[in-house]
């Protein structure tokens, strides 16, 4: 009995061992199977989804930049019909003095743009994204600017720079006779201010979002490990921001290079030349000088120009070969 017995519980055994030798490899298989990869998982749109989109970019962009470069190379004032004047309006630029300076002075604008919004930018959008008291109402306050338009705006700070009744009329102490934008260093100042009070609450918006998206885990590790709020913010948050930085400098190097109506409205290219930007330049020689030729040529200049510099900040910046926000983690 005992032996039938032991025969039979080693051979049950027996039989669960080969069953269990069985299913180990199937289950081996099944836990070494390469994950699915998300390309796999993840459905993304079809083509279809980017028509919309293309033929609206295409009518109202290339359609209107193809134009323009045939422009570049004719002879127009407006009225007629266009001639061909094959390089003559590249080479008129080239010779003249007021364009290579007028470009020179949009890049100092776009730069000084860039050095004094972005670290404003960050801080206050980093600080709307966390959960202060008042936060919302002080944030309203911050992002008043985004509600007027470039032409208020202007006209506003002229108003307040006014030489015999603004604010530098009342403070003759801080700022001699009052006439900052009768100086190339009191303009080209009065500019950057403007553009940041005007701009900065944009890409804080920017930045606000980037930093609500940064996973709590990791500042709940980091306070594990004892790091404070400044330590937790450089080795955190800003790395988190990396994407955002790099979208935000390139919607400033953009917009720097095609500011325009500030310049018309508070100093009228000067004084002088000295804050004739290449903007506003090819406002003076198409609508001013009708030299629609030229004025389509420094228009084609500034897409190039701009567009190569976009392509430099996102080949340094790596962003061309980030996978995802994930990387970053």
């Amino acid at each position: 009995m005992g032996t039938g017995t032991g025969t039979g519980t080693g051979a049950s055994t027996g039989a669960r061992a080969s069953q269990d030798a069985g299913r180990r490899p199937a289950r081996a298989r099944r836990r070494t199977r390469a994950p699915a990869t998300p390309s796999s998982t993840v459905a993304r749109p079809g083509v279809g989804w980017a028509l919309p989109a293309t033929l609206f970019f295409g009518l109202f962009a290339l359609v209107p930049l193809v134009l323009v470069a045939v422009l570049s190379f004719a002879s127009w004032d407006g009225l007629g019909a266009p001639q061909f004047a094959g390089t003559d309006n590249w080479a008129k630029l080239l010779d003249d003095p007021v364009m290579i300076r007028s470009l020179w002075l949009s890049l100092l604008l776009t730069v000084l743009g860039v050095v004094t919004q972005t670290p404003l930018a960050i801080l206050l959008g980093v600080w709307a994204a966390g959960p202060q008291r008042n936060r919302a109402v002080l944030s309203a306050v911050f992002f008043v600017p985004l509600l007027l338009s470039a032409t208020a705006i202007s006209v506003l700070w002229r108003a307040l720079l006014d030489p015999n009744f603004g604010v530098p009329a009342q403070a003759r102490w801080l700022f001699g006779d009052g006439n900052l934008l009768g100086s190339r260093d009191g303009a080209i100042a009065v500019l950057v201010l403007v553009a940041a009070w005007q701009f900065t609450p944009l890409h804080a918006l920017i930045y606000q979002g980037a930093a609500r998206a940064v996973p709590e885990v990791l500042y709940q590790a980091a306070s594990i490990d004892g790091a404070g709020t400044v330590r937790q913010f450089f080795h955190i948050t800003l790395p988190q921001l990396r994407n955002s930085i790099i979208t935000s400098v390139i919607l400033m190097v953009v917009g720097g290079l095609t500011t325009f109506d500030t310049v018309l409205i508070l100093t009228q290219g000067g004084p002088g030349t000295d804050t004739t930007i290449t903007a506003f330049y090819m406002y003076q020689k198409a609508f001013k000088g009708f030299e629609f030729g030229i004025g389509s040529a420094i228009a084609l200049l500034l897409v190039v120009v701009a567009t190569l510099i976009s392509l430099v900040v996102v080949r340094m910046s790596g962003y061309d070969r980030m996978a995802g926000t994930k990387e970053g983690m």
